[in-house]
């Protein structure tokens, strides 16, 4: 069995996708993580859903809940990226509050930080319906959806803006590689 090889030389880093459910953010993380790999980086993909449900579990959605959990994720990515692993982190954080605490943690250990809005139109969102959370909250089954009936507050100045749609993911994934590529990260 073939082992991988990877160049500890680069820096770490983390590259925060945020966006409204069923954005892209995932899709471009992984397609973005296999390019990464075939550069010979070390990288992981920290998702939001399973951070959420894994350490430890217990958290809801209140406003309150959803600060711990990108909170949460933060910390990972930050020491991750610290340690020199890409860290691609597709999660919505709402707030930006949250994602200006995430940035400033990565700043003060002098680990790089990205922030990439995947800005996708609700009604593109709603369309893919990824997880089924916007039929749900249609049906009143759920509700405290982000942009819908909970905020979602676009970030004013992220590192890169790039539209979730008509552009393929390829065409998202190369707006990210020449941002890293311009900050030397990749």
């Amino acid at each position: 069995m073939r082992q991988a090889k990877f160049c500890s030389c680069r820096p770490g880093m983390t590259v925060w996708l945020t966006g409204l459910p069923s954005a892209g953010k995932t899709t471009i993380a992984h397609e973005l993580a296999a390019r990464l790999r075939a550069d010979e980086r070390r990288v992981e993909v920290l998702d939001g859903d399973e951070v959420r449900r894994s350490v430890p579990a217990g958290l809801g959605f209140s406003p309150e809940d959803r600060h711990t959990n990108v909170q949460r994720v933060g910390v990972l990515a930050e020491v991750l990226a610290r340690n020199g692993i890409a860290v691609l982190v597709p999660v919505v954080a709402p707030y930006a509050d949250s994602r200006d605490a995430v940035r400033k943690r990565h700043e003060d250990a002098g680990a790089a930080y990205v922030e990439v809005h995947v800005a996708t139109p609700l009604e593109v969102c709603r369309e893919r319906d990824v997880k089924g959370l916007y039929a749900k909250q249609g049906t009143g089954e759920i509700s405290g959806l982000t942009g819908v009936d909970d905020p979602y507050e676009e970030p004013v100045a992220p590192d890169l803006r790039i539209a979730g749609r008509p552009q393929s993911v390829e065409e998202s994934v190369d707006e990210v590689w020449q941002l890293l590529a311009a900050r030397e990260l990749v």
